[in-house]
């Protein structure tokens, strides 16, 4: 009997992980380009037989990002202010420094999950979680980012509550953040 339960919960698990996918790309890859006029999932495409090895070549990373905007920085580092993916789980490997990384669960209970990480620790942000990265060490932090979709999403929480356009009302948001309108009005002036 217990076998047959021990057979019967590996099956589960083999078929829950083969539904939780994105759906089969419709070609091997699409490498962008604005000028092209092959269209993928609604994104433009290089021709296939025009793609070269440069396509899928990067030089750069050691080379530090500009990180002279309003929250410091470039991704890897500085800050890389609450946001979500809606269709990607991220994990997030550090390579250098130390960085404070954290998602907030779903409502109603809205769990801060907060970890201290260091070069060569691995962490996972849940797929359309708020997340957020810090560099927190004394010099700088160097991070690579992998997302679980070819097309993931990236909504930045700040930019789209009181960056959007139109604006949304100012008595909504002020309701919902429990502040007065002037308030408002100034931190939707920033955007």
């Amino acid at each position: 009997m217990t076998s047959h339960l021990l057979l019967f919960g590996l099956l589960v698990a083999c078929c829950s992980i083969a539904f939780a996918s994105d759906p089969s790309p419709l070609q091997d890859f699409c490498v962008a380009d604005q000028n092209s006029t092959v269209f993928v999932n609604g994104l433009v495409c290089k021709e296939a037989r025009l793609v070269q090895a440069d396509d899928f070549f990067y030089s750069g990373l050691q080379l530090m990002g500009n990180t002279s905007n309003a929250v410091g920085s470039a991704v890897t580092p500085g800050i890389n202010p609450p946001h979500t993916h809606p269709r990607a789980t991220e994990i997030l490997t550090v390579m250098e420094g130390r960085i404070l990384v954290g998602f907030v669960t779903s409502n109603p209970e809205n769990r801060l999950i907060t970890k201290l990480l260091q070069k060569g620790d691995v962490f996972v942000f849940p797929q359309g979680l708020i997340h957020f990265q810090k560099n927190v060490g004394n010099g700088y932090a160097v991070a690579i980012a992998a997302l679980s979709s070819q097309n993931p999403g990236v909504i930045t929480i700040a930019n789209a509550v009181f960056g959007s356009n139109p604006d949304i009302a100012t008595d909504i948001l002020a309701k919902a953040f429990q502040v007065d309108v002037n308030v408002v009005c100034q931190i939707q002036s920033k955007f």
